[in-house]
């Protein structure tokens, strides 16, 4: 049984609605399809979402149920909250296709599986957790984002001036992610914070592509 209720969860633009109308009508029994949408994940500092066309009748249970005219449109009860208030729209650049947006983000857990309550407890919120990471952005991104790498300040401890990082992309699982973090990372960090005691990394790099970490 799901639920169906009024649709403010997800609401969609005209432009957007006519592109869903529009992929319908070439999909076979198109009438009897719902248009359903999750979030699957994270990606960076967002959600990850998937949007997909499958029967009405097999919506999960709990599931919020609702229409934006012509379409029926199927949220799973886990995505319910994470999507609350979201509006799919249709983006012109790039070629054109649809837009997520999402005035929800995930919380620190959901970005960061795996890393003790206590590290995340530290926060990024303070004066050199937030110095830490313009670093990161203006100095450490753009030369690691050429093979697809990312770094992310996780956490910074301001007492002990310890620096918790994530790295993701081509950086996580990669064999040189250890090169990476202490020739470029660490050193770019203590050169901009020369009292930083450490830079630990939290990666679970046995999620990455080819991982040299094995659980």
């Amino acid at each position: 049984m799901t639920t169906l209720e009024t649709f403010d969860i997800l609401t969609l633009t005209e432009e957007a609605k006519n592109v869903v109308l529009d992929a319908l009508a070439n999909e076979a029994n198109g009438e009897g399809l719902a248009l359903y949408v999750e979030v699957t994940g994270t990606r960076g500092a967002g959600y990850a979402y998937d949007l997909y066309f499958s029967e009405r009748a097999d919506a999960p249970v709990n599931a919020a149920v609702g229409r934006a005219g012509e379409i029926t449109i199927v949220i799973p009860a886990a995505s319910v909250e994470r999507l609350r208030g979201s509006r799919l729209e249709f983006a012109a650049d790039g070629g054109g296709g649809l837009v997520l947006v999402n005035p929800n983000s995930p919380t620190p857990e959901e970005l960061n599986p795996g890393v003790p309550a206590e590290i995340l407890a530290y926060g990024i919120d303070g004066p050199l957790g937030q110095f830490a990471m313009t670093v990161l952005e203006q100095h450490v991104n753009p030369s690691i984002a050429s093979h697809g790498g990312r770094v992310d300040l996780v956490s910074l401890d301001e007492e002990k001036k310890i620096a918790y990082v994530k790295l993701s992309g081509g950086c996580q699982g990669c064999a040189m992610s250890r090169l990476t973090l202490s020739d470029g990372i660490e050193a770019t960090l203590r050169d901009a914070i020369p009292d930083l005691s450490d830079v630990v990394d939290v990666t679970d790099h046995a999620l990455g592509v080819n991982p040299f970490y094995s659980s």
